[in-house]
């Protein structure tokens, strides 16, 4: 009986402990993602609940692929983890080329407009896996973190999903906040449609650049 006791007393002061431990690793591992929600909000053509959703999904998955690989005990080489690079790579090359094909309204006449109204719509429903891939795909020092993290005290793993799911809704706010920003917000909303391809083939590029280890 006092064991029992003494070991919940020990989880109860460790708690603030592993609470800052899971708040600061999300912190360092997904920095970069403040600038690339910032970027997603300030795509006219994503809705705002589909950059959130996306988010959680890729967050949530990263968390259950580290907490896996941190129960079986296995190692994944960096080399293939960057080959996701081929994701944001080729999501922004796709954004310029729909860039280039795009014109202003001025002139598209109505049923141009209707008929790209109708386009946006149908690709809703996708949104969120494309932004959920991009978050996955940037993740790879997430699941170099997180899986150590994991293994080292994996009877914590609940805990840290409820950290990580209440972090990754303070970040969607810090980039919402940011795209609403008196300042920087009116550059976001004017030029974020632009930069938001280049950041992405920018990403894709410096993630493949780590899977050069696969090559004789």
């Amino acid at each position: 009986m006092m064991g029992g006791r003494n070991r919940y007393t020990r989880r109860v002061i460790a708690l603030p402990t592993t609470v800052a431990m899971g708040a600061l690793v999300f912190a360092a591992t997904n920095v970069d993602d403040i600038l690339l929600l910032a970027l997603f909000f300030a795509d006219r053509t994503l809705r705002p609940a589909a950059v959130i959703a996306g988010q959680f999904v890729g967050i949530g998955v990263l968390t259950a692929v580290s907490g896996a690989v941190a129960l079986l005990a296995l190692a994944i080489p960096s080399g293939w983890l960057a080959l996701l690079g081929v994701i944001p790579l080729g999501l922004g090359l796709r954004g310029l080329h729909e860039l280039w094909r795009s014109r202003s309204a001025t002139e598209l006449d109505a049923d141009d407009l209707d008929m790209r109204g109708k386009s946006m719509k149908r690709g809703i429903h996708s949104q969120w896996i494309s932004v959920a891939l991009v978050t996955v795909a940037n993740g790879g020092d997430n699941l170099g973190v997180y899986i150590p993290l994991f293994s080292r005290n994996f009877s914590q793993l609940a805990l840290y999903v409820a950290i990580f799911a209440v972090m990754t809704a303070l970040w969607c706010m810090a980039g919402y906040w940011l795209v609403k920003h008196p300042r920087l917000g009116v550059a976001l909303r004017r030029y974020g449609h632009i930069a938001l391809p280049v950041v992405l083939i920018a990403l894709g590029l410096l993630i493949l650049n780590d899977a050069r280890v696969l090559l004789p």
